[in-house]
């Protein structure tokens, strides 16, 4: 394991000093997308995923793309090959699992996880790719905007959720990027938690990256597009229910499916 965060950490003063020379240290990216159910919205988050991987080839970086189909019942597989994905298949329905799965099969030098209801823009890929760039990251992720048609408490909850993610350093699930020899020397995502799996992450990568000199990122500039279904499929007295046994048993219903029911039931 220390054999690996050493070459890590040679690899990122190389591309520094790739970048300060003007040479193009050679990088491959890995999308990993987990997708269970998604069907309907998976094509148009593959479309966006497409336009903006050019801001990865601009720099003459690689890329390749993989959904793992989380033992889907619908047509999720199919639309991803149709897309031209590598498709893996995770047959225990669990997000954390689903994310390790897609993160087996890569071959890149960095990880970016993107949710299947969420819509990355070439700005942010950009952004993504100056971040890498500098050599001083280990790891980021992204605010999010859950556009103009959420309801007012769904862009206050946002907000909130924007600012403690600045401030902790908490990587939304949705958008997170890490060097791949980190997450593997790391374990992952923690596969006893069903929910809040990224926050998890999130603290240990912190750690690391104290510990290496190198940082943790939250880029601001371009939020990220995503879905706000669970706000609009689940009640408010619903989900601050959750919440509210979260809280009061000290985060053990995050280790239980059946407390999580709002990111299992299949509700699309």
């Amino acid at each position: 394991m220390a054999a690996a965060v050493g070459c890590g950490q040679c690899r990122a003063s190389g591309i520094a000093s790739g970048r300060a020379s003007g040479e193009s240290i050679p990088v491959k990216i890995s999308i990993v997308v987990p997708a269970f159910n998604e069907e309907h919205r998976l094509p148009e988050t593959l479309r966006a995923i497409e336009a903006a991987r050019p801001a990865f080839h601009a720099r003459q970086w690689a890329t390749e793309l993989i959904v793992c189909d989380n033992h889907s019942t619908d047509a999720t597989a199919a639309v991803a090959r149709a897309d031209g994905a590598q498709v893996v298949f995770e047959p225990i329905n669990q997000i954390a699992r689903a994310r390790n799965t897609g993160a087996a099969a890569a071959t890149g030098d960095w990880l970016l996880f993107i949710d299947a209801d969420s819509l990355p823009s070439p700005e942010l890929f950009a952004d993504v790719a100056d971040a890498i760039a500098r050599g001083d990251c280990l790891a980021g992720g992204s605010t999010v905007s859950m556009g103009g048609e959420a309801t007012w408490l769904v862009r206050g909850g946002c907000r909130l959720w924007n600012w403690l993610s600045i401030w902790r350093r908490w990587l939304a699930g949705s958008f997170i990027f890490c060097e791949a020899e980190t997450f593997r020397a790391l374990g992952g995502f923690n596969q006893e938690f069903f929910a809040s799996e990224e926050i998890d992450l999130s603290q240990r990568l912190r750690q690391r990256a104290a510990r290496q000199g190198r940082q943790v990122v939250i880029l601001a500039a371009h939020p990220l597009l995503t879905s706000d279904r669970r706000a609009r499929l689940y009640t408010l007295r619903e989900q601050l229910a959750f919440g509210v046994r979260v809280i009061s048993r000290l985060g053990r219903p995050l280790r239980s499916r059946e407390a999580c029911r709002q990111w299992y039931d299949g509700r699309r």
